[in-house]
């Protein structure tokens, strides 16, 4: 059930050569992503232009984002210099010959795209994937001329490309399904967070993207705010870290945008233009004037008032219309837009404002710009009184077998009440369903199963009774795992520290990747609290007592290969990420054709001594420690049930103390690196 070779692989075949076509503005920037990636499994990427000028500028271009990452000691500089030596920028396209893998960044042109891709089709394998890096032409426009188009799809990366995570994967209408949904899967494997999207010109983000800058573009025009003022307006409102104007400056984007509103024009509705204030400044060249780093700009109340409410109408009608065109989902919109373009999820935002006012926003920008739709999704979501339901935890059912999937990314997959709920909820469902066998649960992406708990949501907990009815409220969530009549197996693709780790504890089995550094921890003394999520209880049950009492105490992370000497987890998968969910199904499918046993925790009382071995708290509070240590020793007396209850108790007693006060403010205002100053250290 482990693959023993390291590698990434597209439809079963290892990736062991990637041709990337374009050494201009984004081309090395996707070969120094892959770079990083491929370096060290031995597949050399080959950067193909024939220009000869391009091709030393990319070359240099990527020497030097290798060196800054070198300074930042976000890779070491033997790594570096590998990374380097292991792409190769050539005008040869024989060098093209053997790669598994080609992605065009060439201009957006298609009769050029065109001309490439009739190139390459007879110089690559049969079996190699063809992608275009188009910001807007459809696939099915990219690959008219070639024949093989079932292996063929967009592929749509955003500025930054080596760490902008966003991808959207854009299937034309002939492109293999299957084919579509493994470069989902293998996007995820190298890091990425892809996004599928349907085959329409601009996809789903550049007209948020491109709409935004029209509806900012057209305030300007009409002398209701400079665009300083919008900029900071839209900063203050829609969370840009840099303003509509600013990011247009910093991208060149000017004339692709104008472009682009032109056949937006045609090809989504008729708001979509190119304003004349955009024409002129293509024709001179201009940049806009927009703040100066650090500047703030003071705008007139009346003022910001009117640009906040167009841009707030144009931003919910944009994404609306792109839902309800089905070229995108709510969930890949929010998660995609935040991530993406630096913005505010867009339909999280309705929620907050109330989504009856973001519909009088649409319904407002309506009225002034006739040609502007107003969303039936937004429509009907006000109509009904409730709030957007957007999933964070999503199930897919393959073949019998429930795949649940945390998927909050931007938070390393970090549980709020939200994320707690959808998981007692999809649980309940599987329990209930007779066409599943068994589940796996897994996180999103190759760095975190489940990062904890969102710490702002512990910053709200006010006193010791409200923290027993957080800890009881989780508790019940995971339960409804622990009590799932079928087999769970937690794939553990990434770090699972303190909730994380109590939720894979309450599954049948866990299994993880390979060689992790970290993989599991409970590290909430750190914090200034204990476990309350029946982390005080499952762990010593797994692992024995004294065990779990000195990493629960010092909040110690172990790597992957202790867990697995440990007891913790039952298997190390090594090769591609993505051989982990199979061998979670091969296991399930295992034990049900009794061929494999899964392990079963010890729901009785355990043997637990009066006192617990000493161990160094260092900067830890013993105040917390003392009411951990009780919590350990009274509860695994107890049956299980009985000592999880127990700990909601105690949860709640850490959360009246001053040092939970201190540990979670440290942790907000410095980050998880700085200790904390606890009173009783």
């Amino acid at each position: 059930m482990t693959t023993d070779n390291l590698s990434i692989q597209i439809q079963g075949r290892p990736v062991t050569r990637i041709g990337v076509i374009g050494s201009g503005q984004i081309g090395p920037d996707i070969a120094l992503h892959f770079s990083k990636v491929f370096t060290p499994l031995g597949a050399p990427i080959v950067v193909v232009d024939i220009d000869a000028v391009a091709l030393e500028k990319g070359r240099k271009k990527l020497d030097r984002k290798i060196d800054k990452g070198i300074e930042a000691r976000a890779f070491g500089t033997e790594q570096g210099q590998a990374m380097k030596e292991n792409v190769l920028f050539t005008s040869d396209y024989d060098q093209l010959k053997g790669c598994d893998l080609v992605v065009e960044a060439a201009t957006e042109d298609k009769d050029l795209k065109g001309r490439i891709f009739s190139q390459v089709v007879d110089l690559v394998p049969d079996h190699a994937v063809l992608c275009s890096n188009s910001s807007h032409l459809e696939p099915e426009v990219i690959f008219a001329g070639i024949e093989s188009r079932n292996r063929t799809m967009v592929v749509h990366y955003f500025f930054p490309a080596e760490r902008n995570p966003i991808v959207e994967i854009v299937p034309g209408a002939d492109t293999s399904r299957a084919l579509a949904h493994d470069m989902m899967g293998f996007y995820e494997a190298i890091g990425k967070i892809p996004i599928c999207v349907g085959s329409r010109y601009g996809y789903a983000l550049d007209p948020v993207f491109e709409g935004m800058f029209l509806a900012s573009a057209l305030l300007a025009e009409q002398g209701i705010a400079s665009s300083k003022e919008i900029d900071q307006v839209a900063c203050d409102v829609l969370g840009y870290t840099v303003g509509p104007f600013t990011a247009m400056n910093l991208t060149g984007g000017n004339p692709i945008t104008a472009v682009g509103l032109d056949h937006y024009n045609e090809k989504i509705h008729r708001w979509y233009h190119t304003p004349e204030i955009l024409r002129r400044a293509v024709a001179d060249e201009t940049s806009w004037d927009v703040p100066g780093r650090g500047e703030k700009i003071e705008v007139p109340e009346e003022t910001f008032q009117q640009v906040r409410d167009a841009l707030l109408g144009s931003f919910f009608g944009i994404v609306g219309e792109i839902v309800d065109s089905g070229i995108s989902s709510i969930e890949d919109m929010d998660m995609a837009v935040e991530m993406a373009l630096d913005m505010k999820a867009p339909f999280r935002l309705m929620n907050s404002i109330g989504v009856e006012s973001a519909l009088e926003l649409v319904q407002q920008y309506s009225a002034v710009h006739a040609e502007f739709p107003v969303p039936a999704c937004i429509s009907k979501q006000a109509k009904s009184g409730h709030p957007f339901q957007i999933s964070t935890v999503l199930r897919q059912d393959v073949d019998g077998i429930a795949h649940v999937l945390i998927r909050r990314p931007k938070q390393l997959n970090a549980l709020n009440n939200s994320a707690f709920d959808q998981i007692e909820k999809h649980f309940v469902d599987i329990a209930a369903d007779d066409d599943v066998v068994g589940v796996v649960l897994s996180g999103f992406g190759i760095k975190a199963f489940v990062s904890g708990a969102d710490v702002p949501f512990l910053a709200k907990i006010e006193s010791p009774a409200m923290g027993e009815a957080t800890s009881r409220g989780s508790q019940k969530s995971i339960q409804a795992i622990e009590d799932c009549p079928k087999p769970v197996v937690c794939a553990l693709n990434g770090l699972a520290f303190g909730g994380g780790n109590e939720i894979a504890m309450a599954c049948n089995a866990r299994i993880a990747r390979a060689n992790q550094r970290i993989l599991v921890g409970q590290p909430e003394v750190n914090l200034g609290i204990i476990p309350g999520a029946g982390g005080t209880q499952r762990l010593p049950r797994w692992v024995g007592v004294e065990k779990a009492a000195e990493l629960m105490r010092t909040g110690r992370p172990v790597s992957s290969a202790e867990a697995l000497a440990i007891g913790l987890i039952q298997q190390e998968v090594v090769g591609d990420p993505r051989a982990l969910r199979d061998c979670a199904v091969a296991l399930i499918r295992a034990h049900l054709a009794g061929e494999a046993t899964l392990p079963s925790i010890q729901r009785g009382p355990m043997e637990t001594p009066d006192s617990l071995p000493e161990v160094d708290l260092g900067h830890l509070s013993r105040s917390v420690d003392a009411v951990l240590q009780k919590a350990i020793v009274e509860g695994c007396r107890l049956p299980l049930r009985d000592g999880i209850a127990l700990e909601a108790r105690y949860f709640g007693e850490v959360c009246g103390t001053q040092d939970m006060r201190i540990g979670v403010s440290n942790f907000l205002e410095n980050g998880p690196r700085t200790p904390a100053k606890f009173v009783h250290a």
